[in-house]
């Protein structure tokens, strides 16, 4: 595969259609924080708003992943990612026209729905992947695409400046923003015209039922359920974060409706859930006969275990989500530990994100070629927890050098941890692979949204230290609980890709 990656026929062409497709939804979904003291200059915003800002342009990803992998199981990749692609406009326009606070909020909140956009391409690839290459080719698609978060804060500051040069006047970011929004939207139309959801003469595999994900057993549908109770949860903790003294986005009062408002939501979604598996659950009317007794049992061999998606989805919590914590909070670590100015801060922590190019796709890499997804997995989460727990160790005395060093080779085993959880996902069970990926990655951002609270009720000492430790947890997890993919399967009956007994 690698020697034939740059070809741009066939799969090849898909992958980078496809990566590309996902760079730019991050570059949109980024794009407000390389301007961010300019905007909070010029719209005269407070830091606890800047704050919020962040907060917000994280807020709907978690959810939207989630929708998104249920339409993308029903309507295809192809149009899952064009129509994602198209709507990049109304975010950057809400952006680039804004004129307060409430407005920027606004605009925030819609753009977090474009973090959405990793989930399609996951289905994507597995479509046109065999089993033998699939962690490489999800390793390149979430590394190279990933790259857009960094890209974002070089380009755009580049083309902000090229606008002012031409219309003259200071940093030009409202058009920086809105032409971004508009080249997506072009590019939305060469993904629809040359992409197409699987190689010519397969059929792509849709869920019987829509609207929740159908399982194979009871307990299933239990496990299911507490997922989804984990996403709300983490919704109320952004919504509680929001209600913080020190920001006051909210009062308690209406983060009281809010949290009601999920309580709701969790209900409805516990009930749609339980309309497509009710087959397999049987009635929850305690006053019935059929209470709990199922109508239909899979065999075994047809069955897959939500603790494997649990699992994965505990992994990318742990990679992903401190990914993201990480690359928000070391500019300042490096600045307020080390005595670097902000400018010469900046520029070491951007080696973080910009490893994502290398690191993420050797572990997909390393996941089809070791012999063993399930060690690969547990071996990279191992060295996420050490590297961790030595970052912790490191103050104001310890050598630069040698703090870099650390960093990078965290940054290595968390990126590429992600690749390896990749790999194992499209593995599960082919027909719901998008919604499967979208509760793995809305997890990461579960992830995020812990760590960043963490952070901000403690320090980054506490804060590594406890990645550390949740990382040696879930690699304990890993090597007792995880299955090994078994590929014959995955290769022969798309129904399911990890036979189990439950």
């Amino acid at each position: 595969m690698l020697r034939t990656l740059f070809s741009f026929r066939n799969r090849y062409r898909i992958l980078h259609l496809t990566w590309f497709a996902f760079f730019l939804s991050f570059v949109v979904w980024f794009d407000v924080a390389p301007f961010a003291t300019t905007i909070q200059r010029e719209l005269h915003l407070t830091s606890p708003q800047l704050k919020v800002l962040a907060i917000c342009n994280l807020a709907l990803t978690i959810p939207a992943r989630i929708v998104i992998g249920m339409v993308l199981d029903r309507y295809g990749p192809q149009l899952t990612f064009s129509a994602l692609l198209m709507f990049a406009v109304v975010p950057c326009w809400l952006t680039a026209t804004a004129h307060d606070f409430n407005q920027l909020v606004w605009s925030s909140l819609i753009n977090s729905i474009l973090g959405a956009g990793f989930v399609v391409g996951v289905r994507m690839v597995a479509e046109w992947f065999s089993f033998k290459e699939i962690g490489l080719a999800q390793g390149i698609y979430g590394g190279w695409g990933n790259f857009g978060a960094a890209a974002a804060q070089f380009c755009l500051p580049v083309l902000a400046v090229a606008i002012a040069s031409f219309t003259g006047g200071s940093l030009n970011w409202r058009m920086a923003i809105a032409t971004i929004g508009f080249v997506t939207a072009i590019y939305s139309i060469i993904y629809w015209r040359y992409t197409q959801d699987t190689p010519p003469d397969e059929v792509y595999q849709r869920p019987k039922r829509h609207g929740g994900l159908e399982v194979t057993s009871q307990r299933s549908f239990w496990a299911i359920s507490l997922l989804d109770l984990g996403l709300l949860i983490s919704l109320g903790l952004l919504t509680y974060s929001l209600a913080q003294n020190n920001i006051q986005f909210l009062t308690f009062k209406q983060a009281h409706f809010i949290w009601l408002f999920l309580g709701l939501l969790y209900a409805v979604q516990f009930y749609k859930a339980w309309q497509i598996n009710r087959e397999i659950v049987g009635s929850l009317n305690p006053f019935s006969s059929e209470f709990l007794k199922p109508s239909q049992h899979y065999p075994l061999n047809e069955r897959y275990q939500v603790r494997q998606i649990a699992l994965l989805d505990f992994t990318y919590l742990t990679n992903f989500g401190s990914q993201i914590t990480v690359i928000s909070i070391l500019p300042t670590w490096f600045e307020q530990t080390f005595g670097l100015n902000p400018v010469t801060a900046s520029l070491v922590a951007t080696a973080y994100p910009v490893l994502n190019l290398v690191s993420r796709p050797s572990g997909g890499l390393i996941s089809d070629r070791a012999g063993s997804r399930k060690w690969t997995m547990t071996g990279l989460t191992i060295g996420i927890g050490i590297g961790y727990l030595l970052m912790g160790k490191l103050d104001a005395g310890s050598n630069l050098t040698v703090a870099i060093g650390l960093m990078m080779l965290s940054a290595y085993f968390v990126q590429a941890g992600a690749g390896a959880t990749f790999s194992i996902v499209p593995f599960i069970r082919k027909p719901v692979t998008g919604q499967i990926a979208g509760s793995v990655g809305a997890y990461g951002n579960v992830g995020g949204v812990i760590y960043l609270l963490l952070y901000s009720l403690s320090n980054a000492q506490t804060l590594f230290y406890s990645m550390g430790i949740t990382a040696l947890i879930c690699a304990s997890l890993c090597a007792f609980l995880l299955q090994e993919p078994q590929s014959s399967v995955a290769t022969n009956s798309p129904e399911t890709a990890i036979a189990s007994i439950e």
